[in-house]
C-alpha cells in the first residue's frame, strides 16, 4: 500500500513539474481552395485572456513578429501577396519604444498560394511567434495542409503540431508573486491602449497645425480671410455661417487627404512602410529637402495654373465656392505646410489605417479653429501680432526641427541594417550641432537668407533660445555615458555606441581590461558570457556560483527587470561581485553549425539555431517555457535554491533574498 502511496507521489510529482510548460494559444487550420490552382491557407489561433501573440507587423526594434516559414515552396507554389490578417490592436511599447501590433483573444492569418507543381499532394508550414503576458513564450508550430481534390467550402485539415517552444519563466506561484512584488514592478500585464496611440497622433498633429498656422504662408491670410466673409456677407450671422463653413472645408480637405493615403496603400503597406529600412532611408533625404526649404534654399511651391484654376471657382458663391477658397489655401500654402504634412502621413502611418486620418483630423482642426473663432469675435483681428520678420523665425525654427527628425530615420536604418554609421555618440554629436547653431540663430548671431534686418531681439526669441541652448547643454552629457531620459526615444540605445558607457568611460576600461575570454559587456557594465560551456569554465575558475538569465531580445519583461530590477544597487552589486551571469538569449536565430543540430528528445522538435538550443536546455532541464527566467546553480549544474530553483518576474527585495540565498548555500558547500 505505501508503495502504490509513493509511485502516486512520484506521478503527480513528475506531472506537476510539466505542468509549467504553457501553450496559451490553440491552433487549427483550414485550407479554402480558390481557383484550380489557388488555394487559401488559414491559421486560426483562440488565445487565452490576458495573453497576446504579436502581429507580422510589429515593427523593427520590437518584440518579434510572427513569421510563417514555407517548408516545401521551391518549385512547387507561389505566394500570392503578404499574409492577410484579421483583427489586431495597436499599441505603445515604452520599453522598445515602438507601436507595436497584435492578436488579443483570437488570430487570423490568411496566405493565398499559387500551385505550379500539379503533382504536390501538401503544403508544410512553421508558424513562429511570440506569445506574452507577465512572460513570453517564443514558438514554433508546425503545420501539414493536405490539398484537397475539390473543396467548394473551407475543410479542416490535419496538421502536424509539433511545438518548438522557447522557454521561460513560471512557477505556480507567479500570480501570488506579482500581486506582493515590489512598487518598482509592474505587477500587471501591459494593458493594450490603442486609443491612447491615436490620441497621441492627434495631439501631435494638432500642435503641429498650430505651428503651420504660424508660417508665413498661413498667418497673412487669417485677417484677410475673416475681412472678406464679413464684408461679403449680408449680415454679422452670415459671416460667421460662413466662416464656419470655411473651416469645415479646410478639415474635410486634409481629413480626405489622410483618407486617400490609408484607402490607397492599406493598413499592411503603411505598417511596412513605416518599419522599411530603405523608406526610412527616402524619408531622411525628404526631411533634409524639407528643411532645406524652409531655411531658405528654395521654394517648394504646386504649380500657380492649380491655384489660379481654384481661385476662379472660388468666386462661384455657396458652399462650392467657399470649399474652392479652402482647397485654394491649402494650395497656396503647401510650401510651408506640406513639408509638415507629409511627416504627419508618415508618423501616423504606424497606426495603420486610422492613423492618416485621425492625424489630418487633428492638423486641419488646428489649422482652420483661427478662421472660425475670428469670424465671430472680428474685434480679436486687433491683438493679432502684424506679419513681419518673426513669421520667418518660425519657419526657420521648423527647418531646424525637420532636420534633426530626419536623422531619427536614418537612425531607424542604421540600427536594422546594424551598419553602426550612426551610433549613439555620432548621432548626439549630429544633434547638438544642430541645435546649437538654432540657439545661435535665435540669438541673432546667424541670419538666414530671407530673414529682415532686426537692430534687436524679441524677448520672446531670447527665451526661446535661451531654451534651445539649455537643450543643447543637456545633451552633451550623454556623450559620456548619461541617459538622456527626456529625449530617449530619439537616439540610438546606449549599447549600440563605440562604447557603452560614453567617450572616454573609465568604467569601461576597466572592464574591458580584465574580461575573461568568451565575455562581453551586459546590462549596467555586467560581465556577461553568453555560451554555458564558457561561462562554466569561467566559474569553475573562480569558484563562483552561476544565474542562468533565460532571455530574449525582444522579451519586454526581460528589459523590465534588467531596468528596474537589476539596476538596484543592492542587487547590482550581487551580480557584479558575486555569481558568473550566463545570458542565454532563446530568440538567436544564428544557425548551429550542421554537426551541432539535432533532434530534441524532449519536444522532438529539430534544434537547428542557437535559439533552439538554450530553450531545448530551458525545457528539458527546468519543464518552463517562458521568460525571464533566473536559476542559481553550483558548479556542476545543480539548482542552489531547493525551495525555489527558479524565478522570474518579481520585484527588487524578493529577487535580491532568492540571489542571497542561493549565494549563501554556495558559501557553506
Amino acid at each position: 500500500m505505501n508503495k502504490k502511496i509513493f509511485l502516486l507521489f512520484a506521478f503527480l510529482t513528475f506531472a506537476g513539474s510539466y505542468a509549467q510548460i504553457l501553450e496559451p494559444v490553440k491552433w487549427r487550420t483550414k485550407i479554402e481552395k480558390k481557383s484550380e490552382t489557388n488555394y487559401i491557407l488559414i491559421f486560426e489561433g483562440t488565445i487565452e485572456n490576458e495573453w497576446h501573440v504579436y502581429s507580422q507587423f510589429t515593427p523593427d526594434g520590437g518584440p518579434l513578429p510572427l513569421e510563417l516559414i514555407f517548408k516545401n515552396q521551391s518549385g512547387n507554389f507561389n505566394l500570392i501577396g503578404k499574409a492577410v490578417e484579421g483583427k489586431t490592436k495597436t499599441a505603445y511599447n515604452d520599453v522598445f519604444e515602438v507601436n507595436e501590433t497584435y492578436f488579443e483573444g483570437k488570430a487570423e492569418i490568411r496566405q493565398e498560394i499559387a500551385i505550379v507543381n500539379s503533382k504536390l499532394k501538401n503544403i508544410a508550414v512553421a508558424l513562429n511567434y511570440q506569445v506574452c503576458r507577465q512572460s513570453c513564450i517564443n514558438a514554433e508550430k508546425q503545420f501539414t495542409f493536405l490539398l484537397p481534390a475539390v473543396s467548394k467550402t473551407p475543410l479542416v485539415v490535419p496538421a502536424a503540431d509539433t511545438a518548438k517552444v522557447n522557454l521561460m519563466v513560471s512557477t505556480p506561484q507567479l500570480k501570488t508573486e506579482m500581486v506582493s512584488a515590489a512598487p518598482v514592478i509592474i505587477s500587471k500585464p501591459i494593458k493594450p491602449q490603442p486609443k491612447r496611440s491615436l490620441w497621441s497622433v492627434f495631439f501631435i498633429a494638432f500642435l503641429s497645425g498650430f505651428a503651420a498656422l504660424l508660417t508665413p504662408c498661413v498667418f497673412p491670410l487669417i485677417p484677410m480671410t475673416v475681412s472678406f466673409f464679413t464684408k461679403q456677407s449680408k449680415t454679422k450671422a452670415q459671416g460667421i455661417r460662413n466662416a464656419i463653413t470655411y473651416g469645415i472645408c479646410i478639415i474635410i480637405i486634409y481629413v480626405v487627404l489622410g483618407f486617400l493615403v490609408s484607402w490607397i496603400f492599406g493598413a499592411d503597406a503603411l505598417n511596412s512602410l513605416a518599419t522599411n529600412v530603405w523608406f526610412n532611408i527616402v524619408f531622411f533625404i525628404l526631411l533634409v529637402f524639407f528643411a532645406a526649404s524652409f531655411l531658405g534654399a528654395f521654394e517648394i511651391m504646386l504649380p500657380n495654373s492649380w491655384a489660379n484654376k481654384v481661385d476662379k471657382q472660388a468666386d462661384r458663391g455657396g458652399i462650392a465656392g467657399i470649399l474652392f477658397m479652402a482647397l485654394a489655401l491649402a494650395i497656396v500654402s503647401f510650401s510651408c505646410t506640406g513639408p509638415i504634412v507629409g511627416t504627419l502621413l508618415f508618423e501616423a502611418a504606424s497606426n495603420g489605417v486610422v492613423g492618416p486620418i485621425v492625424g489630418m483630423f487633428g492638423f486641419s482642426l488646428a489649422l482652420a479653429l483661427p478662421f472660425m473663432l475670428f469670424a465671430m469675435f472680428p474685434g480679436w483681428l486687433n491683438s493679432l501680432p502684424k506679419s513681419g520678420g518673426w513669421l520667418n523665425t518660425v519657419k526657420v525654427f521648423l527647418g531646424f526641427l525637420e532636420l534633426a527628425l530626419a536623422f531619427k530615420f536614418l537612425s531607424n536604418a542604421d540600427l536594422v541594417l546594424q551598419l553602426h554609421l550612426l551610433e549613439r555618440e555620432v548621432f548626439l554629436s549630429i544633434w547638438i550641432a544642430i541645435f546649437g547653431t538654432l540657439a545661435f540663430y535665435l540669438f541673432g548671431k546667424i541670419k538666414m537668407p530671407h530673414d529682415s534686418p532686426a537692430p534687436h531681439i524679441s524677448v520672446g526669441r531670447l527665451l526661446l533660445g535661451l531654451l534651445t541652448l539649455s537643450f543643447t547643454i543637456y545633451m552633451i552629457p550623454g556623450l559620456w555615458g548619461a541617459p538622456l531620459k527626456i529625449i530617449n526615444a530619439f537616439p540610438p540605445p546606449t549599447e549600440y555606441s563605440e562604447s557603452p558607457f560614453g567617450l572616454g568611460g573609465s568604467v569601461t576600461n576597466a572592464v574591458a581590461i580584465a574580461l575573461p575570454e568568451g565575455a562581453k559587456i551586459g546590462p549596467h557594465g555586467l560581465v556577461v558570457f553568453d555560451d554555458y560551456d564558457n561561462g562554466l569554465a569561467y566559474a569553475q575558475s573562480v569558484n563562483k556560483p552561476i544565474m542562468l538569465d533565460f532571455t530574449g531580445f525582444a522579451c519586454v519583461n526581460c528589459r523590465k527587470m534588467e531596468n528596474n530590477v537589476w539596476a538596484d544597487e543592492k542587487v547590482l552589486s550581487l551580480l557584479k561581485n558575486e555569481l558568473v551571469l550566463i545570458s542565454l538569449h532563446v530568440d538567436d536565430k544564428r544557425n548551429l553549425p550542421k554537426e551541432k543540430q539535432f533532434i530534441s528528445k524532449t519536444t522532438g522538435s529539430e534544434i537547428e539555431t542557437i535559439g533552439d538550443k538554450w530553450t531545448d536546455f530551458m525545457i528539458t532541464k527546468y519543464n518552463t517555457n517562458t521568460q525571464p527566467l533566473y536559476v542559481l546553480t553550483d558548479l556542476k549544474g545543480k539548482s542552489l535554491n531547493e525551495e525555489k530553483p527558479t524565478i522570474s518576474y518579481v520585484g527588487v527585495s524578493e529577487y535580491e533574498s532568492w540571489l542571497k540565498t542561493g549565494i549563501s548555500k554556495f558559501k557553506k558547500k
